[in-house]
């Protein structure tokens, strides 16, 4: 049976990074296309609107963004992806396979992680995220996620937090109900470039230790920017 799909994006000023991504998403063809801008004030939204995709205006914030984006879709399983994540080629035919299995509908997929850049820290931290999935079961939001509707709402979807509605999402999914699908999805280095690798890393990981010993989400997006 052919499944439906939505693809969700959420977006703020992300001009410059989303037009390759949304060219990603262009191999699922027939694919709905959903870019949930979160006020925006740059072309974004054009970006979007000038490669065939729906533009749908949320209240700023991801998890809030990702929300609308799957009460918003038409389809009967969702892709979320990052603004600066794009899949690689190859994925739609992943994608297609994975929601055609048995008991895929009661499963979500990730892709694996992968970084625009060529340096050794790029690859370092690519084998770092690879063994956090296989050991934590802990795929983020940069590694997109894809789910049926069905497993979607009986999880209860995204919550409307300012940071860390990935891990939120996939810990009350659990290890049992992820797959890793056997293609890349790559994300833009620039935030890593920016800030310096290892900096940049150790503020991932204190979040998500912050985040296990229960700090409120706002708290963590004060502290993480």
């Amino acid at each position: 049976m052919e499944q439906s799909l939505t693809i969700i994006v959420p977006a703020l000023d992300a001009g410059a990074v989303l037009g390759a991504t949304l060219d990603a998403c262009a191999e699922a063809a027939g694919a709905e296309v959903l870019v949930v801008d979160g006020g925006s004030g740059d072309a974004t939204r054009d970006v979007a609107r000038r490669r065939g995709a729906r533009v749908v205006e949320s209240p700023p914030g991801r998890g809030r963004q990702l929300a609308l984006g799957a009460e918003t879709a038409r389809g009967s399983w969702l892709l979320f992806l990052h603004a600066d994540t794009r899949p690689a080629p190859g994925w739609a035919e992943a994608a297609r396979v994975f929601m055609a299995g048995p008991g895929a509908v009661g499963r979500a997929g990730y892709f694996a992680f992968a970084l625009d850049d060529p340096s050794p820290e790029a690859r370092r931290l690519e084998r770092l995220v690879a063994w956090r999935c296989r050991a934590l079961a802990l795929p983020y939001g940069d590694q997109g996620l894809l789910i049926s509707r069905a497993l979607y709402d009986a999880a209860g979807g995204f919550r409307p937090l300012p940071l860390m509605e990935d891990v939120d999402l996939v810990r009350r999914l659990g290890r049992r109900r992820l797959a890793a699908l056997p293609v890349p999805a790559v994300t833009s280095a620039e935030r890593w470039r920016r800030e310096g690798w290892r900096r940049r890393s150790a503020r991932n990981l204190a979040c998500l230790s912050l985040w296990f010993l229960g700090v409120p989400p706002g708290a963590l997006k004060r502290f993480y920017g």
